[in-house]
């Protein structure tokens, strides 16, 4: 089995930086963000050991996995739309990005219809970007308690993607600050320019796609 070096690159960095930070290299998960990349380049970081891997729509993900995602974890890492709660919840083992009450609606239906419950992550618009899927900061407390005390619904994680313009750093402590209040023990945050500032304020997941993959084409 060939580990194709940029994995190894990576994951040395994950270890690297969680010691850092006084934590163990396997407090940290990578999610492969295996959207919109060819599979003779996805096969290699699976061939390898990889069993995490992030997609940002439904039916690519479907399409890509389908029958090869036996023992592993699939993610959703983009925006959901609430007529695609019902495939959502079948196929992925986590969602990252529940954002508004309406979704978590769907999802809890689907859940309880299909008794399958996908872990579920909280997405919040750190930057209060118009253009980014997310609860607002000051709407997440009471869109969480929301999410469980009406919806019956279990917030595992948050994730964010802060401002591409912003420095990263006070985007992921702000979302550890909002995780700690609400006791939500997870964080994904952290893409290939920055994971390791993410692990240093907490991330639990780190997304990374181009420094694993390269540039999408």
């Amino acid at each position: 089995m060939t580990v194709p070096p940029a994995l190894t690159d990576v994951l040395s960095r994950i270890a690297r930086a969680a010691k850092a930070s006084g934590r163990a290299g396997a407090d940290v998960t990578l999610v492969a963000v295996s959207k919109q990349q060819p599979w003779e380049k996805v096969a290699p970081m699976l061939a390898a050991g990889q069993s995490v891997f992030g997609e940002n729509r439904v039916q690519e993900a479907m399409e890509r996995w389908a029958g090869r995602h036996e023992a592993l974890e699939l993610r959703l890492i983009g925006p959901l739309q609430s007529n695609k709660a019902k495939e959502a919840v079948a196929f992925f083992e986590v969602i990252e990005s529940l954002d508004r009450e309406k979704l978590a609606r769907a999802l809890a239906d689907e859940i309880q219809k299909q008794g399958r419950t996908p872990r579920l992550y909280v997405q919040v618009n750190t930057g209060e970007e118009p253009q980014k899927a997310g609860v607002a900061p000051g709407e997440a407390d009471a869109f969480i308690a929301a999410c469980r005390a009406t919806y019956g619904l279990q917030v595992e994680g948050l994730m964010c993607i802060p401002p591409a313009a912003e420095p990263p750093g006070p985007h992921f402590a702000l979302l550890a600050k909002i995780a700690a209040r609400n006791g939500v023990a997870k964080l994904s945050m952290g893409m290939s320019d920055d994971f390791e500032t993410a692990i240093r304020f907490g991330a639990t997941s780190v997304r990374v796609g181009s420094a694993l993959f390269g540039a999408r084409s």
